[in-house]
């Protein structure tokens, strides 16, 4: 259905109106954003100029005591185009909220996925964590018993060999520095759950 825009002037020479009641009778219309041609000047379309008559001619009948029964009929038939007019305009309204909240559902279900994601990296941050924990405490189990084993009881003999003090003291020094590793790995973990949440 192509419509024939015209714009306020034209209107109201047509209907041998002032352009200010035409304009008085836009402020009327439901629809608040008005179309304008390429030079800036507001256009109607046919279903809003058919609105205007309307309006127009019932000024007009209210004046006149005596009016044809033929500018009746057109009335009426006017008005099933405003009505259709005002329904396009409901229309319209809805498939926009219908849009956005579809917009707003994507959004929501996105929101989810992502704290489902981050809940599982919590998890998984905290298994680590108490894996690291336990070898850790593995580790201090078993520099104690080499320290045991590094003090010489009264019960050994003072003559214990060179190396194997040597060989004592480099597993010691071994599992130290595995001690510290974990402890850093512990403290890099840390520090990378603590800059997610950043």
């Amino acid at each position: 259905m192509s419509e024939e825009l015209k714009t306020i002037k034209e209107l109201a020479d047509e209907l041998g109106v002032s352009k200010q009641a035409i304009q008085y009778h836009i402020k009327s219309l439901t629809n608040k954003n008005r179309q304008t041609n390429d030079k800036g000047a507001t256009v109607l379309s046919a279903i809003e100029q058919e609105f205007i008559r309307g309006k127009l001619d019932k000024q007009t009948n209210k004046n006149k005591t005596n009016e044809p029964t033929k500018k009746r009929q057109t009335d009426k038939q006017k008005e099933p185009n405003i009505n259709q007019y005002l329904l396009n305009e409901i229309e319209e309204v809805k498939k926009n909220r219908d849009k956005q909240l579809a917009v707003k559902d994507k959004q929501i279900e996105n929101k989810d996925i992502q704290i489902a994601q981050m809940q599982n990296l919590l998890d998984q941050q905290q298994r680590l964590a108490l894996q690291d924990k336990k070898l850790l405490e593995e580790y201090k189990a078993e520099n104690d018993s080499l320290k045991a084993l590094k003090m010489p009881s009264e019960d050994k003999k003072e003559n214990q060999s060179q190396e194997e003090v040597q060989t004592l003291k480099k597993q010691m020094e071994a599992l130290n520095d595995k001690i510290k590793g974990q402890e850093q790995l512990n403290n890099q973990v840390s520090k990378k759950w603590y800059q997610f949440w950043k």
